[in-house]
């Protein structure tokens, strides 16, 4: 089952000679609990399409379907809350709030959606992230890699429609990056989680279902690794 489909996306920066096209014409779909891996160098568009997916960044042209949505069809407030429950962001610098404990952090899109945490949810969601012993504790008392399976448990909490994962490992050592990984396929495969991740490393692209590789803004392959 399709659960996005992207049609002609285009995204410019600047205007006449100064004008950077970041996303050329770009279309393609993904079905529900696919592992999709984009790839390409810095500058490629590739970070902007994620961002654009997340729906953090409009286009200037092109649809983004999810689950049917239309998203940019949707006002600003109705685009806010149609991401906070269906799109769960994961970023290289995790973004955590610093005053918030981990359980508050991973809480906050319930909390800001005014809907009460599922506590057996939430406790599961803990131990399979192995942050129970630290679920008081405030991110500056924790690891790298810690602070990233915070982000992770943030997004999945709201159990959205996709998880978006923009250089997850591109903070961490070799161990933690490792570590990342094998809980993102986890949650993909367990749980039938689509997930969509951008990184650098060729390794960690080809543990995915698929490959879309980016240059100068436009789709260079799209490659099925697995089904």
């Amino acid at each position: 089952m399709e659960i996005l489909r992207v049609e002609n996306l285009t995204k410019t920066y600047g205007s006449g000679e100064a004008e950077v096209k970041a996303l050329n014409n770009v279309s393609f779909a993904v079905e529900k609990g696919e592992f999709l891996a984009i790839i390409g160098p810095s500058g490629s568009g590739k970070s902007t399409l994620l961002h654009i997916l997340g729906g953090v960044d409009r286009p200037t042209s092109g649809k983004v379907f999810i689950e049917g949505t239309d998203i940019y069809t949707l006002d600003e407030t109705k685009l806010a809350i149609f991401r906070r429950r269906q799109i769960g962001l994961i970023y290289q610098f995790y973004n955590l709030i610093p005053v918030l404990s981990v359980e508050e952090n991973i809480t906050l899109p319930l909390l800001l959606d005014r809907r009460d945490p599922d506590q057996e949810q939430l406790a599961g969601l803990l131990s399979t992230l192995n942050l129970t012993d630290r679920r008081k504790h405030l991110p500056n008392q924790l690891s790298g890699g810690q602070q990233q399976r915070v982000s992770i448990g943030r997004a999945l909490v709201s159990k959205p429609a996709l998880i978006l994962a923009d250089e997850p490992t591109g903070n961490l050592d070799s161990v933690n990056s490792a570590d990342i990984i094998r809980l993102l396929r986890m949650f993909n495969k367990r749980y039938n989680q689509t997930l969509i991740l951008i990184t650098h490393d060729q390794n960690i692209a080809l543990q995915a279902d698929r490959i879309i590789s980016i240059e100068d803004g436009c789709i260079a392959r799209d490659e099925v690794i697995r089904k």
